[in-house]
């Protein structure tokens, strides 16, 4: 079974994960700046074999959308478009909070944590995707 690869969505950076063949688990990736994304895209799956990707929906706690969450879903179309691939939509709400407290958790320093947070917060993500098809 192919990968499954999730974005995380940020204006200034696009955290990246992959799940295992199996799609039990969701491993960190990269983080690559935002305009960069859709190289980063092309170099990673030359490499990996992915059938669909995940993309962050940045959903308010009431559940409407606002701009970001446009931004997102514009990410998808464009993700798919570019690609050729499935792009789901997923919520992610509490996934920059529980990846931020996970690496505080872990003792990770502020300053390696800001180079890390959006690639974990995009495991939390697909991970939480993971669970939900099983």
């Amino acid at each position: 079974m192919a990968r499954l690869l999730g974005l995380d969505y940020g204006t200034k950076r696009i955290g990246i994960a992959i799940s295992d063949s199996s799609r039990l688990i969701a491993s960190p990736y990269a983080v690559v700046g935002a305009p960069a994304i859709f190289e980063a895209l092309d170099e990673i799956l030359a490499v990996e074999d992915v059938d669909a990707v995940v993309v962050g929906l940045p959903t308010s706690l009431d559940g409407t959308e606002g701009p970001s969450a446009a931004a997102a879903r514009s990410l998808g179309e464009r993700v798919g478009s570019h690609t050729g691939l499935e792009v789901v939509m997923v919520d992610e709400r509490f996934t920059t909070k529980l990846a931020e407290d996970a690496l505080i958790a872990g003792g990770v320093r502020r300053a390696k944590r800001r180079d890390i947070r959006d690639k974990m917060a995009a495991t939390v993500m697909l991970q939480g995707h993971l669970d939900s098809l099983r």
